[in-house]
C-alpha cells in the first residue's frame, strides 16, 4: 500500500515538472519585447535616413515576434509605397485597417496609394470611410469624382459644399468644366432659381445665374435676373445694368450715364453685359450728339479688353453712317491700344481721312506705315493717292511702283494702282504712260464684269 502510493506520488511530481518545463520564464518574455522594441526603432531609424529596404528587414522580423500588429503592418505600407511598390503597400495598410478599422492613418495610407496610382474609383471607396472621420476630404471627393467623370454627383456635392463652408476657386474652376457640358446647365439653372427663391439676399447666385444664360446667349433672361436682382438688392453692381437700361429708356440720361460707368468700372460684371451697354449708348448718343464726350470716357473703359477692338468697332459705326470726323477719334483711339489687327485698323483711318480730304495727314501717316509694314500694298496706294492729289506726282508715281510688286490676287488693288499710276503720269506729262496705265485698268475693269 505504502508502495502504492509512492509511486503516486511519484508520478504527479514528474508531472508537474513538466509543466514547468513548459511555462515561458519572465526574463524570456521581456526579452521579446526589447527585441521588439529594438527592431521598431532600427525600422524608425532607417526610414528616417531613406534606407526603406532596411526599414523593411527590421520590420519584418519584427513582425515574426509580435505577429499581426497593426502598426507593424501600417510602417511596411509605408516604406513600400516610398520604394513605389503600390500593390505591396497597399496590401499593409489595409490590413492594418482589417486590425484597426478605427484609426484613420491607416485608411490615409490605402488614399495615398489610390492617389499615386491614380486608381480613383478605389480612391472614392478610400475617401467615403475617411468623410466618416473628417468632412473636410468631401473636397477630395470632388477631385475624384471630376476624375472619374461623375459630373451629376460632383455638380451635387460642390452645391453641398458651397452651401456648408463657402465657395472656393478650386470648386468654381471644376463647375465651370462641368457645366461647359450643356447637358448639366439646365439642372445647374434649376438649381440657382431654387436657391434665389430660398435665400434671396444672396447675390452670388443672381450673378452665376446671369453668367450662364450670357455665356449660352440667352441675353433676355440674363437681364430678368438682372431685374430680380435690382428689386432684391438695390445697391448690387449688378442692379445698374437694369437701372441703366430703365434710366435710357426714359431718357434720364444723366442717371443712365452713372449708372453705366459703375457697370462699365465693376470687375464683377460679364464683358457680354458691358459691350451690350455700351452698344445701348451709342445708339443713343448717335441721336444725342451732346452726350458723345461720355460715350469717349465708356470707350476707355475697355481699353485692356482683348477679345473686343471696342473703339474700332465704334469707329465703323460713324464710318457706316458716313460721319468721318468721330469715325476718325476712335480709329485713332484703336490705333492707339494696340489691340486687334493693326493693319486693318490704320486702313480705315486712312480711309476716313481721304473721305475727308485731308492728304496732307494721308501722306503723312501712309509714308509712317510704308516704313513699318513694307510689304503691305495698300499703303503704297494710299501714299501714292495722297501725294497725287498734293500734285507731288514724282513722289506718287515712286511709292505706286514700289507698291505694285506686292499687289498679290487683288484686282480691285490693281484696278486702283493703275488709276493712280495713270494719274501721276499725267500730272508728270507723260500722256502716252498714262494712256497705258488707264488701258490696263479698264481691261481689269471689263473682266471684273
Amino acid at each position: 500500500m505504502k508502495k502504492s502510493a509512492f509511486i503516486i506520488l511519484f508520478l504527479v511530481l514528474q508531472c508537474n515538472s513538466a509543466l514547468l518545463w513548459a511555462q515561458t520564464e519572465p526574463e524570456e518574455i521581456k526579452l521579446d519585447t526589447d527585441q521588439f522594441q529594438e527592431l521598431f526603432y532600427e525600422s524608425l531609424l532607417q526610414k528616417g535616413i531613406e534606407n526603406y529596404d532596411k526599414a523593411i528587414v527590421a520590420l519584418d522580423k519584427a513582425n515574426k515576434i509580435k505577429p499581426n500588429d497593426a502598426t507593424v503592418y501600417y510602417e511596411l505600407g509605408k516604406n513600400y509605397l516610398a520604394l513605389k511598390e503600390y500593390k505591396t503597400a497597399y496590401n499593409y495598410f489595409e490590413n492594418a485597417a482589417k486590425i484597426d478599422p478605427e484609426n484613420k492613418w491607416f485608411w490615409i495610407g490605402m488614399y495615398d496609394v489610390s492617389y499615386e496610382t491614380k486608381n480613383f474609383n478605389q480612391g472614392i471607396i478610400v475617401i467615403n470611410k475617411l468623410i466618416e472621420f473628417d468632412p473636410k476630404y468631401k473636397e477630395d471627393l470632388t477631385s475624384l469624382y471630376i476624375g472619374t467623370n461623375q459630373y451629376e454627383k460632383a455638380l451635387a456635392l460642390i452645391q453641398e459644399l458651397n452651401e456648408t463652408v463657402g465657395k472656393t476657386d478650386r470648386r468654381e474652376l471644376y463647375k465651370s468644366q462641368i457645366l461647359s457640358e450643356g447637358k448639366f446647365q439646365n439642372n445647374e439653372i434649376s438649381n440657382l432659381e431654387g436657391l434665389i427663391v430660398k435665400n434671396p439676399q444672396e447675390e452670388s447666385n443672381y450673378i452665376s445665374l446671369i453668367f450662364l444664360y450670357s455665356k449660352n446667349n440667352e441675353e433676355t433672361k440674363a437681364f430678368e435676373t438682372v431685374k430680380k436682382l435690382e428689386k432684391a438688392i438695390p445697391n448690387s453692381e449688378w442692379a445698374q445694368v437694369s437701372l441703366f437700361k430703365n434710366y435710357l429708356d426714359s431718357n434720364a440720361a444723366g442717371k443712365a450715364i452713372k449708372a453705366m460707368n459703375i457697370v462699365l468700372a465693376s470687375a464683377k460684371i460679364d464683358s457680354k453685359i458691358k459691350h451690350r451697354i455700351l452698344n445701348e449708348f451709342l445708339i443713343f448718343t448717335d441721336k444725342n450728339p451732346q452726350y458723345s464726350p461720355d460715350l469717349e470716357k465708356a470707350v476707355g473703359y475697355f481699353e485692356n479688353d482683348k477679345s473686343v477692338d471696342v473703339a474700332k468697332e465704334i469707329g465703323k459705326f460713324f464710318h457706316a453712317k458716313k460721319q468721318w470726323e468721330k469715325a476718325i477719334v476712335y480709329y485713332e483711339k484703336s490705333v492707339n491700344n494696340g489691340v486687334g489687327d493693326a493693319v486693318e485698323k490704320h486702313l480705315l483711318l486712312l480711309q476716313a481721312h481721304t473721305e475727308m480730304k485731308q492728304f496732307d495727314a494721308v501722306a503723312k501717316k501712309a509714308l509712317e506705315l510704308v516704313e513699318t509694314f513694307p510689304t503691305q500694298p495698300q499703303f503704297y496706294y494710299y501714299a501714292g493717292l495722297a501725294n497725287n492729289q498734293l500734285q507731288q506726282f514724282k513722289k506718287a508715281k515712286d511709292f505706286l511702283e514700289m507698291g505694285m510688286d506686292y499687289v498679290v490676287e487683288n484686282k480691285e488693288l490693281e484696278i486702283n494702282f493703275n488709276i493712280q499710276l495713270g494719274e501721276a503720269y499725267n500730272g508728270l506729262g507723260d500722256f502716252k504712260k498714262k494712256d497705258l496705265f488707264f488701258a490696263k485698268a479698264n481691261q481689269l475693269l471689263k473682266g471684273k464684269k
